[in-house]
């Protein structure tokens, strides 16, 4: 049997395409999104009742949560097919081999973009960088508080600095018009991650590159000064050597 073709993004608001109709908004409620996601997520697991009652219900389960979510999983598969979703014997998603799920690609892509970063290839690492950045930056259930939740929101944030990292790192190689984004992203790196001292070396390139040496100097002072009230400890080796090359007008 063909299976339809489907897309889902589950970062940010909750998509679903099959074959090419638009679905999410027969998927029932808050918990039918839940149960929809949990089921993404775990598509390749063999998954119980048992396990999405405590998915959904972790810590106070209604008295009837099998059959809650029995009557679910019937309005999933009335929502994108029977053929995608097993709700009788082994629970479970059935998608496609070509199935685009947001957050596959987003960490695909990341795998892409830091190979192709550092086999000196910045349009492709550039390009890969995106993809993860778009995910990422829209979040994941941001009003949920369930252990599974959190766990892949952590993963999200991240893939989210690991992209920054990457973007940064490509625009700054490829340079030309590049070189403001090289700066707003490791601006945003410095802001999302500020102990990550790689984000701060990117900015002070790419401020140099821009010839903004004085901002450059004054980045680094920020990580001095956040790295000795923090934590009582100087920066790297290798930040200091891009400090003393910026102040020898050596940086770029």
């Amino acid at each position: 049997m063909d299976l339809p073709k489907v897309r889902i993004q589950v970062c940010g608001r909750l998509a679903v395409e099959v074959d090419g109709r638009r679905v999410e908004a027969q998927v029932p409620g808050r918990q039918g999104r839940l149960l929809l996601t949990y089921l993404v997520l775990h598509r390749h697991d063999s998954v119980t009742r048992g396990q999405l009652v405590d998915a959904l219900w972790p810590t106070d389960p209604p008295g009837s949560a099998d059959a809650a979510v029995y009557a679910l999983l019937s309005r999933l598969r009335t929502a994108l097919g029977a053929e995608l979703v097993a709700s009788r014997g082994s629970v479970g998603l059935t998608l496609p081999s070509d199935a685009w799920v947001d957050l596959d690609a987003a960490r695909d892509a990341i795998h892409r973009g830091e190979s192709a970063l550092a086999l000196g290839e910045w349009g492709r690492a550039w390009g890969a960088a995106q993809v993860t950045l778009f995910a990422s930056r829209r979040g994941f259930l941001p009003d949920e508080e369930l252990d599974w939740v959190a766990s892949v929101r952590r993963e999200l944030e991240g893939l989210y600095v690991r992209a920054l990292e990457t973007y940064a790192a490509a625009a700054l190689e490829l340079g030309g018009t590049e070189l403001a984004t090289a700066e707003r992203a490791s601006g945003e790196l410095v802001a999302a991650a500020p102990f990550r001292e790689s984000g701060y070396r990117l900015r002070m390139r790419a401020l140099v590159r821009r010839g903004n040496t004085a901002e450059a100097l004054l980045a680094y002072d920020q990580l001095c000064g956040l790295l000795r009230d923090e934590l009582g400890v100087a920066p790297s080796a290798a930040t200091r050597e891009l400090h003393a090359q910026v102040l020898r007008g050596e940086a770029g």
